[in-house]
């Protein structure tokens, strides 16, 4: 065999070993997020997602007004996640917990995979692998069975079409709007999609040259008033951008939520590390980045400090905005060329093993939520008492309503608004009493249900006309006294 024809044979073994990383790496992600799938069902959200996703299958319609609660019944509601709780729902249906745990991984999971292919057609495998994992390692937290994480890889890959036509100094390809289409009805964070079209669009005008730049603008233009349309592609319309805005209406209301809180830096963190790491690295490298750049880098971490739960979005999106200048700058080798792709008889293979895996895994593990966020005991004290009107704990009001009990309270804040949520936050933690005792009176309630820490269960146990009916470790039920059961 000639020189030539060896160094060719070498090269393709190469690729064939190298290419699948991304492949690998997505495995290994759902494997591990299967494994550990009750940590996915850790959010009290799932219980009410599925429920109003099957609510849309059985009435072949969406939810226009509320129909959960007994305080917000008949008002306006919009279902702006309608699609993926139909998916969870359906899933539900299909496997119990199961499907949901399933298909939630499996959308992490494809998120990392695309993660890790982004990165490699600019640097090497190892460093696209250890980046994807720094990235898992932040990102962990916020991994739940709820409507975001099926919009990851949509997120991706819709930022990734921008960053590269930016790079052209192009328009993104109109192709790209159906995702946009997709992620308006999964999920009410498109309207950060919209955000970044405006950012990469400033970015590439930088990048055109200066006879361009009017035609390159014109095109994104165009372009943005598409995206636009595209997310008035819901049953709803252009109500979902309207519901989708009215989360960040809630003010004081998002410091209470835990999602929604501020970074904390009172203890020391892995996203914490992971600033002053980058910082470090970027100080001792001279990473040099344009100004739309280093104003997109800048927004990203805004986010991530301004609320916990925009830290995936950091850690997944910062690579791939700063990906480019920093493999030119260091002279950095791709770890793949532009064909990637995977033979189908591989595909089908890993596909057959992945589901055979799931389901030996699926017969030998019970998935649920967690006991403290399914008071089933409780809940059944609580219907045994014929109880109509209850004042429940905001952690309880997705499994109250998958018990088809009507709530005081939910997750869903931007139904309940701020003032609504912040007088049931003040009379929970007794800040008023009076306005406690008030508040039991005006909605004619006649039990209360709450976390065992609730400062209120304090005062329910020595008040009059108020009994103790039920207590574990993870609920207490009181009920009026003097009404029949």
């Amino acid at each position: 065999m000639s020189t030539e024809a060896a160094a060719i044979q070498r090269e393709k073994a190469f690729s064939l070993a190298d290419i699948p990383a991304w492949l690998w790496l997505g495995i290994g992600v759902y494997a591990l997020l299967l494994i550990g799938g009750r940590a996915l069902l850790n959010d009290s959200d799932t219980y009410w997602q599925i429920a109003v996703g099957q609510w849309i299958l059985d009435h072949h319609a969406l939810p226009r007004v509320d129909i959960y609660s007994f305080t917000k019944v008949g008002e306006p509601w919009t279902s702006s996640s309608w699609l993926a709780q139909v998916l969870y729902a359906t899933s539900y249906n299909l496997a119990g917990w199961t499907g949901p745990v399933v298909l939630a991984a499996t959308c992490i999971a494809a998120t990392f995979a695309l993660f890790t292919h982004i990165l490699g057609r600019r640097i090497p495998t190892t460093y696209a692998v250890a980046v994807a994992m720094v990235v898992l390692a932040l990102s962990m937290g916020h991994f739940l069975a709820r409507p975001h994480v099926l919009v990851l890889p949509i997120m991706l890959a819709w930022a990734n079409g921008l960053i590269s036509a930016s790079e052209r100094g192009q328009a993104p390809s109109p192709w790209l709007l159906p995702l946009m289409a997709v992620w308006a009805n999964l999920h009410g964070g498109f309207v950060f999609g919209l955000v970044l079209v405006g950012a990469f669009a400033l970015d590439a005008l930088w990048n055109a040259d200066r006879v361009q730049q009017r035609s390159v603008a014109l095109r994104w233009v165009a372009f943005g008033v598409g995206a636009l349309v595209a997310c008035c592609a819901t049953p709803y319309g252009w109500g979902s951008i309207l519901a989708a805005r009215k989360i960040l209406d809630l003010g004081e209301l998002l410091h209470l939520i835990s999602e929604w809180m501020p970074a904390d830096f009172s203890k020391f963190s892995a996203f914490e590390m992971a600033i002053l790491t980058l910082t470090a690295g970027a100080l001792y490298g001279g990473v040099k980045l344009t100004p739309p750049r280093i104003a997109l880098v800048l927004g990203l971490l805004h986010m991530a400090l301004s609320h916990v739960r925009n830290v995936e979005i950091f850690a997944l999106l910062l690579p791939i905005v700063v990906l480019a200048p920093v493999a030119s700058q260091f002279a950095l080798r791709p770890a793949w060329a532009a064909r990637t792709g995977v033979p189908m008889s591989v595909m089908a293979v890993v596909l057959v093993l992945l589901g055979g895996w799931t389901w030996l895994l699926a017969a030998t593990t019970t998935f649920a939520p967690p006991e403290s966020q399914s008071p089933a005991a409780a809940v059944d004290a609580l219907k045994a008492h014929n109880s109509k009107r209850v004042l429940n704990d905001l952690s309880f009001g997705g499994y109250l309503i998958w018990r088809q009990t009507p709530v005081f309270v939910g997750g869903r804040a931007e139904l309940y608004g701020e003032a609504f949520d912040m007088a049931f936050y003040r009379a929970m933690q007794l800040k008023d009493v009076n306005q406690f005792l008030q508040l039991l009176d005006k909605w004619d309630i006649d039990a209360v249900l709450l976390t065992p820490s609730t400062p209120a269960v304090g005062l329910l146990d020595h008040i009059g006309g108020w009994r103790r009916a039920y207590a574990d470790g993870n609920a207490v039920l009181h009920v009026r006294t003097g009404r029949t059961p």
